[in-house]
């Protein structure tokens, strides 16, 4: 399959992702392609699955979209109409459909394409721009920056994990945190401990000016 298609279905979801302000916007596609691309070097994954997966897969996030179902099906319409094969389309829409962590109740991902686009998705929620949309989201969820009254949620539901009370900074510990060992691939894994170690750095300071008294 040439680069076409892929730089079809990059510019089907910058137009589809033109209005978000959750961080989950068209450059964080961008960002997770490039990660995914990364993550392929040196492996026998099917690099097809790998990108497509990695641009489309936000279409059908519950964060993104009001109806799963109906983003998989979007999804699936647009690759069909484009002659992507049937097979693809089923690891594409496996793949999207499992990935998300979902408050740690996430179906482990079975190929090597899966892991990647996994691993690609995680990391770009962990660094500085972690951090970013982490804030961001909690502002788009309208959830406190912090509160310290509140307790760092465990074991969660999918519904409480997405409609519980929180905070951004408790969302560290709640998933971000959790990340680096739960990475499928070891360049990943690298990559999500020095992106973690980075947000460890940024909480001293938070904490240190948070509790600051002259």
């Amino acid at each position: 399959m040439s680069n076409s298609i892929h730089e079809l279905a990059a510019k089907w979801v910058q137009e589809q992702l033109a209005d978000d302000l959750t961080g989950h916007d068209w450059y964080h596609i961008k960002r997770v392609t490039a990660l995914g691309r990364y993550l392929l070097k040196g492996t026998e994954a099917n690099s097809n699955v790998v990108i497509l997966s990695c641009l489309l897969h936000d279409l059908a996030d519950d964060k993104v979209v009001e109806s799963e179902e109906a983003g998989r099906q979007l999804i699936v319409e647009w690759l069909i109409t484009h002659h992507v094969a049937q097979d693809t389309i089923d690891h594409i829409i496996s793949i999207i459909s499992t990935m998300s962590f979902k408050g740690g109740n996430g179906v482990p991902m079975e190929t090597i394409e899966g892991q990647i686009v996994q691993d690609a998705d995680r990391l770009d929620a962990l660094g500085a721009i972690g951090i970013a949309r982490t804030f961001t989201y909690s502002g788009h969820k309208q959830q406190a920056m912090y509160n310290p009254e509140l307790s760092t949620r465990e074991n969660m539901s999918v519904s409480e994990y997405r409609q519980g009370t929180s905070s951004a900074v408790h969302h560290f510990y709640e998933k971000l945190f959790k990340l680096p060992e739960l990475m499928n691939t070891q360049k990943a894994r690298i990559l999500a401990n020095e992106r973690a170690d980075f947000m460890k750095k940024y909480l001293e300071q938070f904490y240190s000016e948070w509790s600051f008294e002259a």
